[in-house]
């Protein structure tokens, strides 16, 4: 389902996927099976997003990130893909940002470029994720930090 209020281009869309309104999703964008994308959402062109993947809304998945299977998404999350930004000056690549099978990212967190959130990972709410998250582990805070392995 793809409500009648949002902008869908992308025509790599899994069977079952539902697309809330005030989404955008642009052409070169790859959707798996059975996702649930909330509304207020943008998904840029360079995004891989895998089967049974939650997005909540009021979350803009830019050109680099890849997510992986059984992912959770929490609103408002902020992804990254640019570790100098400035106006109008692009790099030739985006970083890659990695999200892996069945990792949670709770509500208000900051994902920097090029970071690997490892399988099974837990991301606390409102955590700014500096470096790499090892699998099956939680991590909190500003910079996030390990209290779960």
């Amino acid at each position: 389902m793809i409500h009648k209020m949002s902008d869908v281009q992308a025509k790599e869309i899994g069977a079952n996927t539902n697309i809330w309104q005030f989404c955008v999703v642009l052409p070169d964008a790859k959707i798996g099976d059975e996702c649930n994308i909330c509304s207020h959402c943008l998904i840029e062109n360079d995004v891989v997003i895998g089967n049974r993947v939650t997005v909540k809304s009021g979350v803009q998945i830019w050109d680099g990130i890849r997510i992986n299977d059984d992912v959770f998404i929490g609103p408002n999350v902020t992804f990254t893909n640019d570790k100098t930004p400035r106006s109008k000056i692009y790099p030739d690549t985006f970083l890659t940002t990695i999200i892996e099978k069945g990792a949670s990212i709770g509500a208000n967190s900051t994902i920097l470029p090029g970071v690997k959130i490892g399988e099974g990972a837990m991301v606390g709410a409102g955590s700014v994720v500096t470096r790499d998250v090892s699998p099956h582990s939680t991590v909190v805070g500003n910079p996030a930090r390990e209290i779960i392995k």
